[in-house]
This record gives C-alpha cells, structure tokens and sequence, in this order.
C-alpha cells in the first residue's frame, strides 16, 4: 500500500558517514527533495521497504565491510522494492567493476567516490526521471 502523494521525490541516503550523509543531506534539500539518512546497514532493507522512497543512494562500504551489496540484493529480488531507482555511490572502485553486469541486469545507477557534485544532481534527475511513470495523455 502506497504512502500519501508527496509534493517533492524522497529519497533515502544510505551512508556510514556521517559527514557525507550531511553533504548530501544539504545538497539535495537545496534542490527540493525531501531527504531520509540511515547510518546502520542492519535493517537499512526494511527501512527502504517501509519507506518506499523515490531513489535510493546507497554505499557499499558500510562498517568497514561491504554490506552494501547485501542490502542491494535484497532490494533486487523484493517485487515491492525492484522498481525503486538506486546509485550506488562508493569508493571501493575495484568491487564497482566486479559487479558491473550484476548492476547493468538491474538497471542500478553507479556513481564512483570521490565525484563532482554537479555530476551527482545529474544523475538523480536522470535516475528519477527513468523511475518516473509516462504522462497520461487524453
């Protein structure tokens, strides 16, 4: 069951930093989204689920491991949660390779760290926009 209609896409930041999830956090309110932080990979899935936002931006390095990829595969093989839009957004730029076709199958968006801000906005709209359902014509 859907949530109310929201005026501006949510979208959920998933970040053990807690400084970048500050940067975000200020940078995507400036651009009118509504903003969730979650610091824990442990229930970050349900968290989503419950949720449902607009977009998801996930790390993979979480806790010094790469939980992220869990968290993303459980996402992908949930019905309820497979059409949410999700960038991975991390550092750890040799595992972002190893998993590039498992990302391509899903249609996961990947944004390597360290990146440019404009770059980042870019690709919400872009990640949003692909999520968005066609306009009704009549």
């Amino acid at each position: 069951m859907a949530g109310p209609a929201r005026t501006h896409p949510l979208i959920a930041v998933i970040n053990d930093d807690r400084d970048f999830l500050d940067l975000l956090e200020e940078l995507l309110e400036q651009e009118d989204y509504e903003v969730v932080l979650r610091r824990e990979w442990d229930g970050a899935y349900g968290f989503v689920k419950e949720l449902r936002p607009d977009l998801v931006i996930l790390d993979i390095v979480l806790g010094r491991e790469e939980r992220g990829w869990t968290i993303l595969e459980l996402l992908t093989l949930d019905p309820v949660t497979r059409p949410m839009p999700v960038i991975v957004c991390t550092a750890a730029l040799h595992s972002l390779q190893d998993h590039e076709p498992l990302l391509r199958k899903y249609g996961v968006y990947s944004l390597p760290k360290p990146f440019d801000l404009e770059a980042l906005l870019a690709l919400v709209q872009a990640a949003l926009d692909d999520a968005a359902p066609p306009p009704v014509t009549g």
